[in-house]
């Protein structure tokens, strides 16, 4: 049953992913997905596909850890990395549904205790600027990397520590015209997330729960590494060093971006989970759950902003147009743009595939991060979409 776009967010029984016998529905697709670890030199992978709401295929093969036994399964907990910025927005656009925020807030006016202390031109940074990463404030750079170096010896908590990144941030001169360029900048979602933090009382962190996972029954989801200390309960995050040999990470400092970026992107859940959001999103919120924001909001995040060229690590979106922590992508192997974001630690690796007229989703995810691991993931998308759309 397709929803028509009638501005109404409505509850269609059956539509969920998961049976009431808790049982997943769909095709599993371990058979297609397997090939992949071999040609892609991938610890673990697994992807599932959303049609107009429902759970049409899913899989996961592989290691939790390259070279041992230990079988993920589809309830493993990915990490999920800057796909997670798609869900900051959508906070976003609920405080701005609430009054609490405009996309042209700007820095100036949600810190004006700060102002005095901004560069020239930084109080008048905004909401959206920031969110679509054409800010023109200095993004991943080694004073970011310093900043959260030095963040130990600062006292308090998360949003404690954000703000503190705020006052830093705010004091260094603009590198570009706000609108004028584009520049992928993690430090400008943690500064987003800090203006979000301000206009509603809690943390990013408590936001995220209680708006984001409880909402969506994301009971995978959770902020931090994947695994817990001294466990190999998920996917470890691999590396492939210089001499070719790869190397995983258990849950510890080194294994995933510190928490302060949370709003950046240090979540993880399961692929049925990852499946629920994205689900939602190519139904442009007109699905249950219905209180999160109106679908001329999922729009309006789901609207381009700038378009970009050349920008090809892994993890951030390649040639095309940005959103609000959503791009958009056009690839040979779809008749028109597909909504996309990647997502990366450095050490995991995620992408959403989103076809808004046919109503598809789909989402892939793997325990590695590399140019290699990042093609490989497309070639699932690839044949994933062109066997969604066989019967279009």
């Amino acid at each position: 049953m397709r929803i028509m776009s009638s501005g109404v967010c409505v509850l269609i029984l059956g539509m969920g992913l998961m049976l009431p016998s808790g049982m997943v529905q769909g095709q599993t697709i371990n058979h297609q997905l397997e090939p992949y670890l071999k040609s892609g030199e991938l610890p673990a992978v697994a992807a599932a596909v959303v049609v107009q709401g429902v759970l049409t295929e899913y899989g996961a093969v592989g290691t939790r850890k390259m070279g041992a036994d230990i079988p993920v399964t589809i309830h493993d907990k990915f990490h999920l990395g800057s796909d997670g910025k798609a869900m900051t927005a959508t906070i976003a656009g609920m405080m701005i549904e609430e009054g609490k925020l405009k996309w042209d807030s700007t820095l100036g006016e949600v810190f004006p205790e700060l102002k005095a202390s901004m560069a020239p031109g930084v109080a008048k940074v905004t909401l959206e600027q920031l969110l679509s990463h054409t800010s023109g404030m200095r993004a991943d750079d080694e004073n970011l990397m310093d900043l959260l170096k030095n963040s130990v010896d600062i006292e308090g908590n998360l949003d404690e520590l954000r703000y503190w990144i705020v006052k830093e941030s705010v004091k260094l001169p603009l590198v570009a015209e706000p609108t004028k360029a584009w520049a992928y900048n993690n430090r400008g979602y943690t500064i987003a997330g800090a203006m979000i933090e301000r206009v509603s009382g809690k943390s990013w962190d408590e936001l995220i729960v209680e708006r984001i996972f409880e909402p969506f029954g994301l009971t995978t989801a959770g902020l931090g590494t994947q695994s817990t200390l001294g466990k190999i309960d998920a996917p470890l995050g691999h590396v492939k060093q210089k001499d070719g040999k790869v190397k995983s990470y258990m849950a510890g400092p080194q294994a995933d971006n510190s928490l302060i970026l949370g709003p950046a992107g240090t979540l993880h859940l399961s692929i049925l989970d990852f499946a629920t959001w994205a689900g939602w999103n190519a139904g442009n919120g007109m699905r249950a759950p219905c209180n999160i924001v109106s679908p001329q909001m999922v729009e309006k995040i789901h609207t381009p902003v700038f378009t970009i060229k050349g920008e090809n690590r892994p993890g951030t979106p390649p040639d095309g147009k940005y959103a609000h922590g959503w791009g958009w992508v056009t690839v040979d192997w779809a008749p028109y743009p597909l909504l996309y974001h990647g997502g990366s630690n450095g050490k995991n690796l995620a992408q959403v595939w989103i076809d808004k007229k046919k109503d598809i989703a789909i989402v892939i995810m793997t325990n590695i991060s590399n140019p290699k691991a990042d093609d490989t993931l497309r070639e699932i998308a690839k044949e994933l979409y062109q066997g969604a759309t066989a019967g279009y």
